[in-house]
């Protein structure tokens, strides 16, 4: 039970990481089980073949000098808000492969992708207000951050798992708070 538990956390981190980042919590999930013999899901092996990994380490460099372009980090942000969440299910349901592969699936839906998504969101809300503040001058500053953060992350998933649980009950904790201060503000508008 535990180690399904810290498996979930574990896959939480990841997805979290893919609100920020698309592709990078998916490569690394590929280099750690080609390179630290990490167990994955069985339909997912295939990220850490050579295609995979070199299809996926050529997307996340591209994704990383994208984010650093004013104007292009915009529309990123808008193909992220779908990329994003399919990442973090992926990202999710890969760790998840000891599970009953019908409960990792509707996990990775129910769970990964809207922590991708609500992490995208905040993401995006910070982007959005860096934009207005500094004439986006910032975002590049602010994309530097979002890359440390997911790197940070995706090695604690991965090298840390006991810490991924405190990670992942704090990631947990604040999109409830985002969550729930949006449906306040509604209310009162």
């Amino acid at each position: 039970m535990f180690v399904l538990l810290i498996a979930g956390a574990c896959g939480i981190v990841l997805a979290a990481s893919a609100g920020l980042r698309a592709f990078m919590p998916l490569f690394g999930v590929g280099l750690a089980s080609r390179l630290l013999d990490w167990s994955i899901a069985p339909s997912m092996e295939w990220l850490s073949t050579d295609v995979g990994l070199v299809g996926l380490g050529i997307a996340t460099a591209v994704e990383l000098a994208a984010d650093k372009i004013p104007v292009v980090d915009h529309t990123l942000d808008v193909v992220h808000t779908i990329a994003g969440p399919l990442a973090g299910a992926l990202a999710a349901f890969s760790l998840w492969g000891d599970w009953p592969p019908a409960v990792a699936g509707i996990l990775a839906i129910s769970l990964g992708a809207p922590v991708a998504g609500i992490v995208h969101a905040i993401s995006a809300t910070t982007r959005l207000k860096s934009t207005m503040f500094t004439g986006g001058a910032f975002n590049p500053a602010v994309s530097l951050a979002e890359d440390g953060i997911s790197v940070g992350a995706i090695l604690i998933a991965l090298l840390l798992p006991i810490l991924a649980f405190i990670l992942a009950v704090v990631v947990l904790i604040v999109i409830l708070r985002y969550v729930m201060r949006r449906g306040n503000r509604r209310a009162a508008a």
